[in-house]
């Protein structure tokens, strides 16, 4: 991507640099992060881009701008994106049961009481549609929010756990077998959705997932680096990924140069892609454009609309509608629509982002952010899990925004 000095697109080089300044003072020099890339670009151009600390700390590589990293829930946005280019070709309409493409999910029940596998269930009061698998009200959970009997359920039978072997369709089989936690459209519960969107991806286009991607989003896009296995010729660049473990010290989770991320067969839509940060603004770029990138359409404009306004009914935010807390990120102030978070009154959320940005974060505290009134785009990538351990997106905001002229 084209770069300019900070101050030809309206921002202050000066109050960018104390990005970097401050990732490696609080984070990278004392050890609480391997390394961090922060990128910041606007009107289209990269007016700052920092790499610090480590890729690989065992074998003291340095972090670089080409740098592959696991983006997790970072996928999800892409997913919800490629499911609605398939919306556009009156393919599905939002509101459409999911049974229509998953027979076998037609008589789903929710859970009364009682724990795997003896589980009390009544009928739902509505059937689930493809728009509560965007908005992650479809009742379904994750395994690792450890709140309830049916996530033990999911973690029992290893439910989107990209082992050797495991399929999308193999998912879906299982997850019939399993009733909800609520009654599609009561509540918002981050899930496996969008895992079950990129199955309706299959289904519906008749390609592979990682084709469909391929084909629809990362090579117009020129994501080269995008994929679900990193590739024999790039691991060298791929990260290791780390954890904080219960002494607060940094441990290693996933050695970058023996990964699990090789021949994988279940191709998670909710978390299971690589990417690059340069790979990921070309992604921005194509939202912040309205769907649009050098010429090609990835999505229309007023689906991309549709996609980042707040879906919650009556237009509250998560505070109001949301089970259990999981993210980086409070609820105040924030709405979800179909497949993004949106700051819907900054003021609530403590943020000086302008309202209608809208973001996502992922498990290895990556996150971004588009702004479409200040044209601004914000990657920033690190490794370590989880997500919630700092807060990045609160200090990032407060130093981005204070750059603006």
């Amino acid at each position: 991507m084209e770069r300019v000095d900070p101050s030809k697109v309206g921002m202050n080089a000066k109050q960018l640099s104390r990005i970097g300044e401050h990732l490696r003072k609080r984070y990278v020099d004392v050890n609480k992060i391997p390394g961090s890339l922060a990128l910041v670009a606007r009107q289209g151009k990269v007016c700052y881009f920092d790499a610090a600390g480590m890729r690989d700390v065992e074998r003291g590589t340095p972090m670089t701008e080409d740098t592959i990293c696991r983006i997790y829930s970072m996928t999800k946005p892409i997913t919800s994106i490629a499911i609605m280019t398939l919306f556009e070709r009156g393919l599905f309409a939002l509101d459409d049961p999911v049974h229509r493409f998953i027979p076998q999910w037609r008589d789903l029940r929710v859970r009364t009481a009682g724990s795997y596998p003896l589980f009390e269930t009544r009928p739902c009061e509505r059937p689930m549609t493809i728009r509560d698998l965007l908005m992650h009200t479809s009742g379904l959970t994750y395994d690792f929010l450890r709140a309830t009997n049916i996530d033990y359920a999911y973690r029992k039978l290893q439910v989107g756990n990209p082992l050797p072997g495991n399929t999308l369709g193999g998912m879906i089989d299982t997850l019939a077998q399993l009733p909800l936690e609520f009654s599609p459209g009561e509540r918002w519960n981050y899930s496996v959705a969008t895992d079950v969107l990129a199955y309706l991806v299959e289904v519906i286009s008749g390609m592979s997932f990682p084709d469909y991607l391929s084909e629809v989003i990362f090579k117009p896009l020129g994501m080269v680096d995008t994929a679900f296995n990193i590739e024999e010729g790039k691991v060298e660049r791929f990260a290791s990924c780390y954890e904080r473990n219960l002494k607060k010290e940094m441990q290693l989770n996933d050695d970058g140069q023996n990964s699990h991320y090789r021949n994988r067969t279940l191709f998670s839509g909710g978390g299971g892609l690589v990417s690059t940060a340069s790979d990921y603004l070309r992604f921005c770029l194509m939202l912040q454009n309205g769907g649009t990138l050098d010429g090609h359409r990835i999505i229309g404009s007023r689906t991309l609309k549709l996609m980042t306004a707040n879906h919650l009914p009556g237009g509250v935010d998560l505070t109001e509608y949301a089970t259990g807390s999981f993210s980086e990120t409070s609820y105040q102030g924030v709405g979800f629509g179909l497949g993004f978070a949106q700051a819907v009154n900054p003021i609530a959320n403590g943020s000086p982002a302008s309202r209608g940005s809208f973001y996502w974060g992922g498990l290895a505290s990556t996150l971004f952010w588009v702004d479409p009134a200040e044209e601004l785009s914000v990657i920033f990538m690190t490794q370590l899990i989880p997500s919630s351990t700092f807060n990045f997106r609160g200090q990032l905001e407060a130093m981005v925004y204070a750059a603006l002229e």
